[in-house]
């Protein structure tokens, strides 16, 4: 890390799942620990749909501290219209557990927010990367501006953090310097990536965050992985560096390689990024809990004759948020979706991913509940 700073068989198969359920009836109950509310936020050019939005935080009464979480850009165009607030509730999570209240907030053209997608950009033409992240920075401030109203969040405190597009128009909203607004956090923060290492209008790119640099006045953290194939190392630092040269206060994370592509450092490391933004908070003086609240535990069992690599899939569809399910075969193929807008859109993605794989799959968790509908099929083809 580099940092830098500037300014089975069928009987065994149903006496499982008869197991299964049997543990989820007598598994104890948690304490309810955060508050979770699905919400819209008005903003007069999303109409009257407005932004869709989850707002979750510490279940205690009080002002919290408030974070809004900005989310990438697809390169498909098909799947912005899919994406949901759950997708990043993980990630919203662990500043929740520090005693921040977090709104997930789609912008226009995505999820189910009302208004027109504006914030893209026409390569092939001008290129204008400056005035698409204050585009989607305007639907970024609109929430902040109807949460800093709520009685539950401190006006005085609040965070903009976003992940690819997300962190790029994150960077962009700290040159409009919203009041209340104390600091950035950008992972993987860019635009324009057009495929694996390919990204149109480069230096008018580069110009997008020294344009950004003049006028912002709050520091901001950036964290990009080694092995980042939308944003690779020598482009994210010309990034850091178009942007400190004109002002901007910066500090530059650069972490190892993870994973197959390091843009999804965020989602996948969780662990790995927590202690980037512990210190950043403690050096700037931005509240954190003393003892975080614990982190959410699921106690699902895992269903038979998954390989190794299946056993780490159904822990990362553990991790990840509602709406979501995980679909198997009696021999171990699988498929699941996480993070849908409906639970009834993760159940068809999760049967109909399972099923490239094997004709005989079955339901096996919906959100958090083994479902007792699954029922035991002819041996099928494992994955």
């Amino acid at each position: 890390m580099t940092k830098i700073n500037r300014h089975g068989s069928r009987t065994g198969w149903r006496s499982f799942l008869l197991l299964a359920f049997l543990f989820l009836i007598c598994a104890p109950a948690s304490a309810q620990e955060y508050f979770r509310e699905d919400l819209r936020v008005p903003m007069p050019l999303a109409g009257p749909r407005g932004l869709q939005a989850l707002f979750v935080r510490p279940a205690e009464p009080g002002r919290y501290p408030l974070v809004v979480f900005s989310h990438g850009t697809p390169r498909d165009a098909e799947a912005r219209l899919k994406m949901s607030p759950y997708g990043s509730l993980p990630v919203a999570m662990e500043f929740v557990r520090r005693g921040y209240a977090v709104a997930i907030v789609m912008r226009r053209g995505y999820g189910t927010s009302g208004g027109d997608y504006t914030e893209g950009v026409a390569c092939e033409r001008d290129g204008n990367f400056t005035a698409s992240g204050l585009i989607a920075a305007g639907d970024i401030r609109a929430a902040f501006d109807y949460f800093s109203k709520r009685p539950d969040v401190d006006p005085k405190i609040m965070i903009a953090v976003g992940e690819s597009a997300g962190g790029f128009s994150s960077i962009a909203l700290s040159s409009i310097a919203p009041q209340g607004l104390v600091a950035v956090i950008s992972f993987a923060g860019g635009r324009g990536s057009t495929g694996p290492y390919q990204i149109c209008q480069q230096e008018k790119l580069f110009a997008a965050f020294a344009n950004y640099g003049r006028t912002s006045r709050v520091p901001t953290l950036w964290i990009y992985a080694a092995n980042d194939n939308f944003f690779e190392p020598r482009v994210a630092k010309r990034f850091y560096e178009s942007f400190t040269g004109t002002g901007g206060m910066a500090e530059f994370i650069a972490h190892p390689a993870h994973g197959e592509n390091g843009h999804n450092l965020v989602y996948r490391g969780i662990s790995l990024w927590t202690p980037y933004v512990d210190d950043f908070l403690r050096k700037h003086n931005l509240p954190r809990r003393a003892v975080l609240l614990p982190p959410k535990v699921s106690v699902l069992p895992a269903p038979p004759n998954l390989s190794p690599s299946g056993l780490r899939s159904f822990q990362d569809f553990l991790n990840a948020g509602p709406n979501k399910a995980f679909a198997v075969s009696p021999r171990g193929a699988y498929g699941w979706r996480a993070g849908q807008n409906t639970k009834e859109n993760a159940i068809e993605s999760a049967l109909d991913n399972c099923r490239k794989y094997a004709s005989d799959c079955a339901l096996y968790i919906v959100n958090e509940e083994v479902v007792t509908r699954v029922s035991p099929a002819a041996p099928g083809s494992s994955r």
